[in-house]
C-alpha cells in the first residue's frame, strides 16, 4: 500500500505567504478593480478561520480588495468593508434613485393650457408645465376629447421626436393641434367649450395617470373631422410647424 506524505500545515502557510510577498503577485492583483460581489464572498472566509486560519484563504480574499495589505491572512476580512460601503455601492444606489425619480407627466403634476394661435390658421397650442418636484416624461402624444366626442384625433406621425420629451421641474413641453381644414373640406364641424387632455403611459395607449381639463376661450373652439395632434415636443415652434 502506497503511503502519501502530507506537508505540515505551518509549512503550507509559509509557502503561501512567500508567494504573496514575491513582488509580482499581490500588488499586481490589488491594482485591478475586480467585481465587488466576488470580493465579499472570498474575503469573508479568513475571518471565519481566525488569525491562525489558512494563509491561502487570506491571500484569496485580498484579490477582491487591496493587494497591498493582502500579505496577512486576516486582512481579507477587513478588506470587505469598502465593498459594503464603497463608491460602487453608492453609485448603484444613485443610478436606481435617478430612475425612481422619473415619473409620467399627467394632470396631477403639471398645469396644462390650450391656446388658439393666429398662425398657422386653425391651430391651437397645448402647453404642459411640470409643477412637481421630480422629472417627468411626456410619452407619445396627447389624447384629446372635445366635449363628449366619441373618437380620438389622429397623431401626426412626422412629428414624432427621436427621444421621449422629458421635463425637469419648471420646464414645459408642447403639442400642436390642427383643429380644422383651412379649405373647409372637413366634416362633422362643431364648436366645443370643454377639452379633456389625456396622457399615455410607458406603452402606447396605456393609462398615464389623471387627465387635465384646460380652459378654452369663452367663445369655444371649432373643430372638424380633420382634427389631428402632434407628439409631445420640447420646442414650441416645432409643435406649430405641422
Amino acid at each position: 500500500m502506497r503511503k502519501y506524505h502530507t506537508l505540515p500545515v505551518a509549512l503550507l502557510a509559509a509557502l503561501a505567504l512567500t508567494a504573496c510577498q514575491d513582488g509580482t503577485g499581490t500588488k499586481d492583483e490589488g491594482a485591478a478593480h475586480p467585481d465587488p460581489a466576488s470580493a465579499t464572498v472570498t474575503a469573508t472566509h479568513p475571518a471565519e478561520d481566525g488569525v491562525g486560519g489558512k494563509g491561502t484563504s487570506g491571500a484569496t480574499g485580498t484579490q477582491g480588495t487591496t493587494g497591498a495589505t493582502g500579505t496577512q491572512g486576516t486582512t481579507g476580512a477587513t478588506g470587505t468593508q469598502p465593498t459594503k460601503g464603497g463608491k460602487s455601492a453608492k453609485g448603484d444606489k444613485a443610478a436606481k434613485g435617478t430612475t425612481a425619480t422619473r415619473v409620467s407627466c399627467n394632470g396631477s403634476n403639471t398645469t396644462v393650457t390650450a391656446q388658439p394661435v393666429r398662425r398657422p390658421l386653425n391651430h391651437m397650442l397645448l402647453t404642459v408645465k411640470n409643477t412637481g418636484s421630480k422629472m417627468c416624461d411626456l410619452t407619445y402624444y396627447p389624447v384629446l376629447r372635445f366635449d363628449e366626442m366619441q373618437w380620438v384625433p389622429r397623431p401626426i406621425k412626422d412629428s414624432k421626436p427621436q427621444a421621449v420629451t422629458t421635463l425637469a421641474p419648471g420646464e414645459s413641453g408642447y403639442a400642436g393641434v390642427s383643429l380644422s381644414a383651412a379649405d373647409g373640406s372637413g366634416e362633422w364641424g362643431a364648436t366645443s367649450h370643454k377639452l379633456t387632455v389625456g396622457f399615455q403611459g410607458r406603452t402606447p395607449n396605456s393609462d398615464g395617470g389623471p387627465s387635465a381639463l384646460p380652459t378654452l376661450p369663452a367663445k369655444g373652439v371649432y373643430y372638424d373631422s380633420t382634427l389631428t395632434v402632434t407628439y409631445w415636443l420640447r420646442d414650441r415652434d416645432d409643435a406649430l410647424t405641422y
